[in-house]
């Protein structure tokens, strides 16, 4: 690819994937926020760069394909040390553990500025951390290197857990094209409107065991008897086991399960309530698109989430893991039009006000320069 005249920083972005994903609509949100004065070479090492839609096409980006991860990991440091090499970027972004060894090649021969953005964590580090990998990290992001993460929750982490220097550790909290969900226009996928009945609680999560959807299900199940629809926007490994548990709970002509939807923005005012029932996340974009779009949020107690939500908005925060709770908060919001109007009213000026993509963008901005 031939460079574009003019450009002076030249960003290298290290995935596990550069799938659709938060991590990755959050970097494609800032790519283009940044604008043609940059340009970009990402690597998604599992091969996947679904992602690449989402980043404006007038903006030089290229993806080359990923280094093999064969062998044991000099040969494997080896390696991306030379993919390092001959990308020769001005600054290298890694995300997340799945890119944490281009971080310990980048400390064997460090010729560029190393950012590692930490955006969360799988089921196997969401309420512990694994020693092993504290330690890398440690090792690989040790100083010169800045890390950032999108919630207090997580600086809090590196801080006080993993013994970060503080001075490392940049908080940007994620933000979203507030008016894109205010003001959406677009039509929803087809059909959908017409099976709806009743209020309409819906959700949108990649579908994946730590979003807990079938905490949602089965709490969903338990207010079946009230007229009520619950959609499930996404896609993902575990929709066979979620429609399989709607089955089973003898809700599966109430659930709609739609599958990707490309113009996410078109679902949200079709919903009356927004849930998410997560068991790890750190500054959700679903809820703030939620937030976007006027919707009061029913949520478990994950991350930033109580912090991020308007006044009201926080007594409908419920633990982790608890069906009961979901459910009987679920049902009061129901019964209730006057307080959805007031929750959802708050979050969306909460979200204006807090979380739009500019002070995100202008941040990144600020950390490139």
């Amino acid at each position: 690819m031939t460079p574009v005249s003019g450009l002076t920083r030249h960003l290298l972005h290290i995935f596990p994937g550069f799938e659709v994903g938060g991590s990755q609509l959050r970097t494609a949100a800032w790519i283009n926020g940044l604008g043609s004065d940059y340009r970009h070479t990402i690597i998604g090492l599992n091969g996947r760069t679904e992602g690449r839609d989402h980043i404006d096409p007038s903006i030089e980006v290229d993806f080359p394909e990923p280094p093999s991860a064969a062998g044991l990991l000099p040969a494997r440091l080896a390696r991306y040390c030379r993919t390092i090499r001959q990308i020769a970027p001005d600054v290298m972004l890694t995300n997340n553990w799945g890119s944490i060894e281009f971080a310990m090649a980048w400390r064997l021969r460090p010729k560029c500025r190393l950012i590692h953005i930490e955006s969360g964590f799988g089921p196997d580090e969401a309420d512990r951390y694994l020693r092993r990998r504290v330690w890398a990290r440690r090792v690989a992001l040790s100083p010169p290197a800045k890390l950032v993460v999108p919630s207090r929750t997580l600086h809090d982490r590196l801080v006080q857990e993993w013994r970060f220097d503080p001075s490392q550790v940049h908080h940007i909290p994620d933000g979203i094209d507030c008016r894109r969900f205010a003001d959406a226009s677009s039509p929803p996928p087809d059909g959908l409107k017409n099976r709806l009945q009743g209020t309409v609680i819906g959700t949108v999560a990649v579908l994946r065991p730590e979003k807990d959807l079938k905490l949602l299900i089965k709490a969903f199940s338990r207010i079946k008897h009230q007229p009520v629809t619950l959609v499930i926007a996404g896609d993902g490994p575990e929709r066979e086991a979620l429609e399989r548990e709607a089955m089973a709970l003898d809700v599966a002509d109430q659930v709609m399960f739609c599958g990707h939807v490309d113009n996410v923005e078109s679902v949200y005012p079709l919903f009356d309530i927004f849930v998410l029932s997560s068991f790890t996340e750190q500054t959700p974009n679903a809820v703030l698109q939620a937030m976007a779009a006027g919707l009061p949020v029913v949520s478990t107690r994950v991350g930033d989430v109580p912090e991020m939500l308007g006044p009201s908005g926080t007594d409908l925060i419920v633990d982790v893991g608890n069906a009961n709770a979901l459910a009987a908060t679920l049902e009061t919001v129901i019964s209730s039009p006057d307080l959805r109007q007031t929750v959802g009213a708050e979050n969306r000026e909460r979200v204006f006000e807090h979380f739009d993509s500019k002070r995100m963008i202008d941040a990144y901005r600020t950390l490139m320069t």
